[in-house]
């Protein structure tokens, strides 16, 4: 969450991303969380209070989808197998459904830090 990154000012830049673009789908590929039907946000951390938080305001169809992604992975990690190609995750379908929920509980934790630190100035 907190490490910095680039993606803001690559997307801002056409052309930049046109050239990131085949070095992101190599590394999506290369990273293998695909191959074993994970998404993208499977991979974000659960031991952060904001990432529980976020889980816990997913809806229940997705939290149980993401919950039956991560056994399976799991299994197939320890057999040390890859789904069928056909079952691999797309990248049409690796679309994030946990950091819209991150980046909202930040936004509310900004907003209560900043309405705690108000300073009430009286004027007579």
């Amino acid at each position: 969450m907190s490490a910095p990154h680039f993606a803001n000012f690559i997307r801002a830049r056409p052309w930049l991303s046109r050239a990131v673009q085949p070095i992101a789908n190599w590394y999506a590929n290369a990273a293998a969380y695909r191959q074993l039907g994970l998404r993208a946000d499977d991979l974000i951390s659960e031991e952060d209070e904001t990432v529980l938080k976020a889980l816990k305001r997913l809806d229940a169809k997705e939290s149980y989808d993401r919950i039956y992604r991560m056994r399976r992975a799991t299994q197939l990690s320890l057999q040390q197998k890859i789904l069928p190609r056909a079952e691999w995750t797309k990248p049409e379908e690796d679309q994030p459904y946990l950091e819209p929920l991150i980046a909202e509980i930040v936004a509310e934790q900004k907003e209560r830090a900043a309405l705690d630190n108000l300073e009430v100035i009286k004027s007579h």
